[in-house]
């Protein structure tokens, strides 16, 4: 598709899961997403965002899957860990 300006552009950019990789279609209306706030003792106006397919939701590893993405990028401290 193309835009006014002539540039190429895409319809539909899919959303991809954060926790698995899986793309999010559209049908799937058990997915969410949610947006964590980044700040440094004051709200810095930045978010971090995750989206959740369904698939995840159903399996009952939502909360283990975003406290997994929140403390790999520094929101949590010692939440999770693995044991294989």
């Amino acid at each position: 598709m193309e835009n006014e300006r002539g540039e190429l552009v895409d319809l539909y950019i899919p959303r991809k899961c954060s926790a698995t990789g899986r793309i999010i279609k559209p049908k799937d209306h058990a997915s969410a997403q949610i947006s964590i706030a980044k700040y440094n003792g004051r709200y810095t106006g930045e978010n971090q965002t995750y989206a959740l397919c369904g698939f995840v939701r159903a399996m009952g590893e939502a909360d283990d899957s975003l406290n997994r993405l929140a403390q790999k990028d520094g929101f949590l401290k010692g939440v999770w860990s693995a044991s294989r």
